[in-house]
This record gives structure tokens, C-alpha cells and sequence, in this order.
């Protein structure tokens, strides 16, 4: 038996030709540890939502995580901590990163560390919004 099995959630693009898995679920003594792949702006056919909004992005990005949770019976509600990469010249727009949080989250935020980076895969990128782990039953 497998201790990892790949999610490939309909409604994100499918990741496995650049070598990674959106979604990887892993048994352990705990339940289900649910892993997910840093989250960006594009849609299912891999075109940018959102060019040079960073809120915008984070927005869509947030909503690419809820459907990555939901494709193994999570949600954005289980998620304990967020990661989140901002481009270098972007980090001066936090009242556009706040306002989106606030507007997935409302008052129940979860933690979160934000890392200024130079660059992300694609430079259109400003953001990309990585969860801790997700343990399910």
C-alpha cells in the first residue's frame, strides 16, 4: 500500500508535467496529513488572473487552495498557516494583501509569515501562497 497518493483536483491545472503534484496525501499515525503545492494566479488553463494586482492574485490564489483542500474533503477553515512569497517589489502593497486575507478569512485568520523573494516561476507572479499541513481524520 502506498503511504502518498496524488490529488489531481479538478478545476487547477495538472502539475504533473512540470513534476509535481498539486495535492499529495500521506498516512500517518496522526490521520491524513494533507500537503498542498504553493498556490498561484492561474486558472485551470494556466492563463495569469489578475496581472499586476497583487491582491487580485491573492485572491485567486486563496481560492486555487480552497479547491485543492476541497478535492480531499478540507477547507480553507483547517488550514493553520500560510506562507506567503511577495515579490520583492511588491511587499510595500500590504493593505492589498491584508484586504484579501480579511476577505477569505473574515476574523479567523490563520498564522502567517510573509517572505519577500526576488522572483517566482513565472514573472508575472507576484505572489504565491503556500498552507501548512493539513491533518484530516
Amino acid at each position: 500500500m502506498k503511504s502518498r497518493s496524488l490529488v489531481v483536483p479538478p478545476g487547477l491545472f495538472d502539475s504533473r508535467h512540470y513534476g509535481f503534484a498539486q495535492v499529495a496525501v500521506v498516512s500517518t499515525p496522526l490521520g491524513r496529513a494533507v500537503h498542498v503545492s504553493g498556490q498561484v494566479a492561474w486558472d485551470v488553463d494556466q492563463n495569469i488572473v489578475g496581472p499586476g494586482d497583487i491582491g487580485r492574485q491573492l485572491e485567486h490564489s486563496l481560492d486555487n487552495l480552497a479547491v485543492a483542500l476541497a478535492s480531499v474533503g478540507a477547507s480553507l477553515d483547517q488550514v493553520g498557516a500560510l506562507s506567503l512569497y511577495i515579490k520583492q517589489s511588491h511587499m510595500a502593497e500590504g493593505k492589498a494583501i491584508s484586504a484579501a486575507l480579511r476577505a477569505k478569512f473574515g476574523d479567523n485568520p490563520p498564522c502567517s509569515t510573509w517572505i519577500g523573494v526576488t522572483s517566482l516561476a513565472d514573472e508575472r507572479f507576484l505572489i504565491e501562497v503556500e498552507p501548512s499541513v493539513v491533518f484530516l481524520p
